[in-house]
């Protein structure tokens, strides 16, 4: 019997190796380099002096760095409860049975075939002033008269407001799909009892509809967080980090910083820093997640 057991995972871990082999090569090893890079005055072309501890310390007093996370922050906050709450909405209109549901399901995942480059260019034309889509429908309806003009990408609170609802555009599918998929394996029984009883559809939501949904709510919540904190291509693409860096998050300052300004030791140590946060956060939502299925 033991030779047997023993035979069977000599054979599993021969299938494993190759895959093995891979993800040391192209994910550890890069990783256990990135963690040396940040001990060394680092450039694109060759590894130059050891400076110890010297890139954590200046990363502590380095506004530029604080500035930039808390941009990302920004981003995060306000993104991920938009995010949950509008897929939500979403899936119970794609839910609900009518002869529109199939249209609602396609038009509603659409955006996010799309790649991030073509959602931001296309969130650039909405935007503009003068030509853009947005600034032109105000105009129609007479939000706006012909001699003014809301300059969404070069206002700070302005370029927030447009970069999170193109990124909320682009990437709702996938939530919604996630949503959708939950509130189809919720029992039809346990909504014709709640009827039975005299429960109307709001009251369904918020006692039934709502708990079903909560171990994907914190799925996608954590999620999002994670996805929002690396946001970069996008604003990269359309406000470029400003006006004065006022939108630059982590991830763009990570990139100037190695790529533009030749300091790839600094910049490994920020990506290492940013990797922590999210590790952190990662572990106190696993925490309580583990806390409170302990308690039910």
């Amino acid at each position: 019997m033991k030779m047997n057991k023993m035979r069977a995972d000599v054979q599993a871990l021969l299938f494993l190796l190759p895959f093995l082999i891979v993800y040391l090569l192209f994910t550890i090893w890069p990783m256990i380099k990135g963690v040396q890079m940040t001990f060394y005055k680092w450039t694109l072309i060759k590894k130059m002096d050891y400076v110890g501890w010297s890139n954590y310390s200046k990363m502590l007093r380095d506004q530029e760095m604080w500035d930039a996370l808390w941009h990302s922050t920004i981003f995060v906050i306000l993104t991920t409860p938009t995010m949950i709450v509008l897929a939500i909405v979403l899936a119970l209109i794609a839910n609900r049975k009518s002869r529109m549901q199939k249209f609602y399901r396609s038009i509603f995942f659409l955006p996010s075939v799309l790649s991030v480059a073509v959602a931001s260019f296309l969130g650039l034309f909405v935007f503009q002033p003068y030509t853009g889509l947005v600034n032109s429908v105000l105009h129609l309806i007479g939000i706006l008269n012909e001699h003014r003009e809301i300059y969404w990408l070069t206002e700070t609170n302005l370029a927030w407001i447009a970069v999170s609802l193109i990124t909320l555009w682009w990437t709702v599918g996938f939530n919604f799909i996630l949503y959708l998929s939950a509130m189809q394996d919720i029992p039809d029984e346990i909504y014709e009892a709640a009827r039975l009883d005299g429960a109307n559809d709001r009251q369904t939501f918020w006692s039934i509809t709502l708990p079903y949904l909560s171990p994907i709510t914190k799925t996608i919540a954590m999620l999002q967080i994670i996805a929002s904190f690396k946001v970069f291509l996008q604003i990269q693409i359309i406000t470029g980090g400003g006006p004065l860096d006022q939108t630059r998050p982590i991830i763009q300052l990570i990139y100037q910083t190695g790529f533009k300004k030749n300091d790839l030791g600094y910049a490994a140590t920020m990506s290492y820093m940013l990797f922590a946060i999210l590790l952190i956060l990662s572990i106190i939502q696993y925490a309580i997640n583990n806390r409170k299925g302990a308690n039910t």
